[in-house]
């Protein structure tokens, strides 16, 4: 619990990340994320396909179980995406279309973070190796993620240092996904080690779903290119998790 704990602390640290973006360019800004999230994708799918499954067949063996688990995990996060994690509503307030921006996205965002600790938390309670590889998938999707949140929370009209404290707050609430994960785990047999398959399938749809057709909108041969690097790096990252 501890190393879960210390986990996800270094990933709710992530929404502080607003401080160092608030002297950079618009151009440069928008060069970072753009090579972050090619790095998420390849860790996410990394981490999902050379240590999530792996460890699931390892347990589970290779019936219907996993396949089932990990596909649920998939509907679970497009349910979660569609109906709950308001975050991912980008629609600007119209005359049709009102709603409060930076609160839901900040309630979303929330939701998003408990999640992100019961996923840590249950890899840790499997194996520390495990916990590890799932707290560097989620901390590299956490990056460009946490910096569009900071953009919304100023469209909203948050001033920089509300914006920035308001971001760490909903960060932390990682901290309650870990406790409850703790609380289920040690009184439910197995619970862990259904989380793992279910966490493998959460992280193939942030990357196939969220993460990929925004790279697809980039078609400039170079930064193609440099959008193959950085996926490949991180599934490089993950394959060297596993000598660790």
């Amino acid at each position: 619990m501890l190393y879960a704990i210390i986990a996800v602390i270094l990933v709710s640290l992530v929404s502080l990340i607003g401080i160092f973006t608030l002297g950079l360019k618009r151009n440069l800004l928008k060069r970072i994320l753009f090579l972050l999230v090619s790095f998420s994708v390849g860790s996410l799918l990394g981490g999902a396909f050379i240590h999530l499954i792996p460890e699931s067949f390892e347990n589970y063996g290779f019936g219907l179980t996993v396949p089932l688990l990990i596909l649920l995990g998939f509907i679970v996060f497009f349910v979660m995406e569609k109906f709950i994690h308001w975050r991912h509503c980008h629609t600007l307030t119209s005359s049709t279309h009102k709603h409060p921006v930076g609160l839901m996205n900040l309630v979303g965002d929330g939701l998003h973070n408990f999640t992100d600790g019961v996923l840590i938390a249950a890899s840790f309670m499997v194996d520390t190796s495990l916990g590890v590889a799932t707290t560097v998938a989620v901390l590299m999707h956490e990056i460009p993620q946490e910096i569009g949140d900071f953009g919304i929370l100023l469209h909203a009209g948050y001033s920089r240092f509300k914006a920035i404290l308001f971001n760490l707050l909903s960060g932390l609430v990682a901290i309650l996904g870990v406790v409850v994960v703790w609380l289920v785990g040690t009184s439910v047999e197995g619970f862990a080690m259904w989380i793992v398959p279910i966490t493998a399938g959460g992280f193939i749809y942030i990357a196939g779903s969220d993460l990929v057709p925004e790279l697809h909108k980039e078609c400039a041969p170079r930064r193609s290119f440099l959008q193959f690097v950085a996926i490949v790096l991180g599934i490089l990252i993950m394959v060297g998790l596993t000598y660790v």
